[in-house]
């Protein structure tokens, strides 16, 4: 009799902890409102690519930034939150949920939008697998996901100035897929037309310690299930921070790398690749003379 292995998701975050800091941030976040703001607009610039109107979206995790934008664009939200005190704060329908089980059914939304919120996330591909499911055929997902390099200047100052202090160090900062681990998630969980686009939010601080104030405020501090719980020495974060470059103006640089990732839930009408052999125009007609001028059609599939 064969024996089947079941690969059990590692845990790396702890999602109670993640919900905690959610909630303490709920006073705070105006403070950190533009970042998130500007995160949202890159993200929703994407619904003007395409002629498809939606009617239902899913706003997961979006700290009552996304939901107001979409509204008046005139679709009908479901905002959500692992926080019930952010959920609080919605004033429009609003579900308290955590967003490795989402608790919709099949073809439920035809829009799905995660703005900065998945990257605390266990069982992202499992997660990706249900947003693909609660959306309609043709249906559309877009989602803003931290990448590499975000914070690596202060990962490694952290490691430099712990080392330095106690022999060792601890993680204090998360792990960011990069943007190539972005697209694979978005075809290994089946969405149709993948693509993982990078873009880049300058961000500078003044002071070091607005740094660490931004990302508490926003209720993104450590939730690592490896994360070291004894305080920290008194001299580890002064020491850390001295460590940043510094920009000409004497500010820390500290820009937040983003994923824009897009998918559509797979649909019949949508347009197929061809396979080999079915192509009408050659590679030489298609890239035209030596004047530039392209000859024959090459048709190209939009999405939407």
């Amino acid at each position: 009799m064969a024996h089947i292995t079941v690969m059990e998701t590692p845990i790396i975050f702890d999602r109670h902890a993640v919900r905690l800091h959610r909630d303490r941030a709920r006073n705070s976040l105006q403070r950190v409102q533009p970042i998130i703001q500007a995160a949202a607009d890159r993200l929703l610039d994407r619904l003007d690519d395409t002629t498809h109107r939606f009617s239902h979206a899913l706003d997961i995790g979006g700290r009552g930034v996304s939901a107001p934008m979409l509204r008046a664009r005139g679709i009908e939200v479901v905002a959500t939150d692992l926080s019930p005190a952010l959920c609080a704060r919605e004033p429009g329908p609003c579900v308290c949920m955590d967003e490795e089980w989402l608790p919709f059914g099949a073809g439920t939304f035809d829009l799905v939008i995660a703005n900065l919120s998945l990257h605390w996330v266990n069982d992202l591909p499992g997660t990706l697998v249900q947003i693909r499911n609660i959306l309609r055929p043709d249906g559309l997902f877009l989602a803003c996901m931290p990448i590499l390099p975000t914070l690596a200047e202060l990962r490694q100052a952290l490691i430099v100035a712990e080392h330095d202090l106690l022999g060792g160090a601890s993680v204090r900062i998360s792990p960011f897929p990069g943007l190539r681990d972005c697209a694979a998630l978005l075809q290994r969980a089946g969405f149709a037309l993948p693509v993982a686009d990078s873009d880049v939010i300058e961000l500078a601080y003044r002071s070091p310690m607005m740094l660490l104030r931004d990302l508490r405020d926003a209720g993104e501090t450590n939730a690592l299930v490896e994360r070291h719980r004894a305080s920290p020495p008194v001299a580890l974060f002064p020491a850390a921070l001295a460590g940043l470059p510094r920009d000409e103006q004497g500010n820390v640089a500290m820009p937040l790398h983003v994923a824009i990732m897009t998918g559509w839930a797979p649909a019949v009408t949508q347009p197929r690749a061809l396979k080999p052999g079915q192509f009408t125009t050659s590679l030489e007609d298609a890239l035209g003379d030596e004047d530039g001028t392209a000859h024959g059609g090459v048709d190209m599939p939009t999405a939407g």
